[in-house]
């Protein structure tokens, strides 16, 4: 046993990291513990850079007008007070990378590691133990934080390599959204009509690209993006049939356009990767009978999904993403790899062309 681990193990899943008087698993704690030394089969990381989740990232920047220090003080204070970064309005977190510093003796997990591996997490941060030191720069652009702290990883959590060929930032970006191209390329079939909600996104992007290739060109790919700017970012890559600069939240105006884009015919399937609340509806709504709709989005309400198909009688098949599909990391890295223009669009975003 190292002398820097405790002598005992945890629990797989990080019950054992709770400090709420009922036993939970660390998402749905009110505060774990982030401290010193690991048990015997985590691993700790030290962590150099976050990627906040976009629903919580605009929720923290709406309230604080954009200001980076009390931006900066919501995230220090809630991995102070709760052990984690979970955002208590939207209850998201997002991601990280880091570098390997330990690696539990007596861990028996999926991950193989070792130190000095450069990583990102595939665990939302709203379950990961995380003390930040240090805040050193917001990217109100990309949500992407650099700060100097540690991070633990439980022996059920999963991560992956940072690819040598791509800068840090990009590749955490992809990460961040891997789940969402990798389900929708399980979803979509070929000479489908495919609607992406908030297609100008990291996620939307990719979401596009991955619809894109499943319908071919008998299929239709349609985008929903409100900002022109970056409407005009996903027109440059030429992998959409339309795309609508409409406002996601008023879903008669979204009906309105799908209805006479499509002749009446709707989608087979919508992914609502929109960064804002109330923009299930418009989802619902332009999806046929017998189709689906896939959620990708923390801004999503299920409440409100759920009463609002039955208020309309839609009987599209609703589909919540996880974050998490099998192999989603490597789908979605490739799929960045093998597309030239969302590659330089990328690079381009994230400030590294």
């Amino acid at each position: 046993m190292a002398k820097n681990e405790r002598t005992e193990k945890g629990h797989p899943f990080g019950i054992h990291r709770v400090l709420d008087t009922q036993v939970v698993l660390p998402q749905a704690a009110e505060k774990i513990d982030n401290t010193l030394p690991i048990y015997s089969n985590e691993i700790l990381l030290s962590v150099e850079k976050l990627n906040i989740d976009a629903a919580s990232f605009v929720q923290m920047e709406k309230e604080t007008g954009g200001d980076k220090n009390k931006l900066g003080n919501i995230i220090l204070k809630s991995c102070e007070t709760r052990g984690k970064k979970h955002n208590r309005v939207t209850g998201s977190g997002g991601m990280l990378i880091g570098e390997v510093k330990q690696v539990g003796s007596q861990y028996k997990g999926p991950l193989k590691l070792k130190k000095g591996d450069r990583v990102a997490t595939l665990v939302s941060l709203t379950l990961t133990p995380l003390h930040i030191e240090e805040i050193k720069n917001i990217d109100l652009k990309t949500h992407q934080i650099d700060v100097k702290g540690h991070a633990i990883l439980f022996e059920k959590s999963i991560a992956a390599h940072l690819p040598k060929d791509l800068p840090e930032a990009v590749s955490m970006a992809v990460f961040d959204v891997a789940g969402a191209p990798a389900t929708v390329n399980s979803l979509c079939h070929s000479g489908e009509t495919v609607v992406i909600v908030g297609g100008g996104g990291k996620a939307g992007l990719l979401s596009c690209l991955a619809a894109r290739k499943k319908v071919g060109n008998k299929g239709k790919v349609i985008a929903i993006e409100p900002s022109p700017r970056a409407a005009e970012a996903l027109a440059s890559l030429k992998i959409c049939d339309s795309i609508l600069e409409v406002d996601a939240t008023h879903p008669i105006s979204v009906l309105t356009e799908i209805e006479t884009l499509t002749k009446g015919k709707m989608a087979d399937v919508v992914v609502n990767v929109a960064s804002v609340p109330n923009t299930e509806m418009g989802s619902i709504l332009i999806c046929k009978p017998k189709g689906q709709v896939l959620f990708f989005s923390m801004a999503t309400s299920f409440t409100k999904v759920a009463l609002g198909a039955e208020g309309v009688a839609s009987s599209g098949r609703l589909i919540f993403g996880n974050g998490y599909f099998s192999n989603h990391a490597d789908f979605s890295i490739n799929l960045l790899r093998n597309h030239k223009a969302i590659k330089e669009l990328f690079l381009k975003r994230y400030q590294v062309a």
